[in-house]
């Protein structure tokens, strides 16, 4: 059986930039266990599966791991390569998820916007050792949704952190977010999920269906600029709509190929 299968780096126009994901059409459903091998030999923070139907798109994501519910940056990928590699010709993509319901993908210009569900985070306790396992001070709020978000007044802060990722790996949990106001921008991050096989995420759209709603409300605003400050970079583009955030950003294709089983 040969696969196809592309690589694309998204929310960035620059190559080996933003967050690189793996792409993959499907005819029919893999077995679980081919693609999480799959997701394994790859060694990227998220391959995608997809299948067409009638009304679009089915689409699922696997980190090194195991499947995750919800991952933004390989939906832009698997979004940009339908456009610019498999001929897609609306400006719109619906793709059905399992676990986070419809998500739509709309072309803009050069940009992509991905409307994915809002998540706000909620006040909560702070795990015992967190800090010291991300090598933080306190932090001004910790909340959590589906993953722990530390807050901080200073971005220095957060580009300074240098965590102990074997001890962050030992809490369960997802990810862990630190974020603070930006210097240049209205807010940034930095996301790290090593039980999930992903040291730290360059760019994370699920992190955003957190960060969005906070941000907008501590900032009294719903329109926001956001830079993930990673290695490699990210930007967004990002707006609140109700109980919806919107994210925009670019991408770039960096190989096409076959897998052979």
């Amino acid at each position: 059986m040969n696969i196809p299968i592309y690589q694309a780096d998204a929310f960035t126009d620059t190559l080996f930039g933003g967050n690189p994901a793996a792409v993959c059409p499907l005819a029919e459903w893999l077995p679980d266990a081919t693609m999480q091998k799959i997701a394994l030999e790859n060694n990227l923070a998220e391959t995608a599966f997809f299948v067409k139907t009638d009304k679009g798109y089915l689409l699922r994501w696997f980190t090194p791991e195991y499947e995750i519910d919800l991952c933004g940056h390989a939906t832009l990928a698997t979004a940009h390569i339908l456009f610019t590699q498999l001929g897609y010709s609306d400006d719109t993509i619906h793709f059905e998820t399992m676990k986070a319901g419809v998500l739509i993908v709309t072309r803009n210009g050069d940009k992509y916007t991905l409307d994915f569900p809002s998540r706000p985070p909620q006040v909560a306790e702070i795990p015992a050792g967190l800090t010291e396992a991300l090598g933080m001070p306190e932090p001004k709020e910790f909340l959590r949704s589906r993953d722990f978000m530390l807050v901080y007044d200073n971005e220095d802060d957060i580009l300074n952190c240098k965590p102990d990722f074997a001890a962050l790996g030992k809490f369960d949990v997802v990810g862990i977010i630190i974020t603070s106001p930006g210097k240049e921008v209205d807010f940034v991050s930095r996301f790290f999920a090593p039980s999930a096989g992903i040291p730290e995420d360059p760019v994370t759209g699920s992190a955003h269906c957190n960060l969005i709603p906070y941000w907008a409300d501590k900032l009294g605003k719903n329109e926001l600029h956001a830079y993930q400050q990673s290695a490699r970079k990210g930007e967004l583009w990002c707006e609140l709509k109700g109980d919806r955030v919107l994210m925009s950003g670019k991408a770039v294709t960096y190989l096409k190929g076959e897998i052979f089983i």
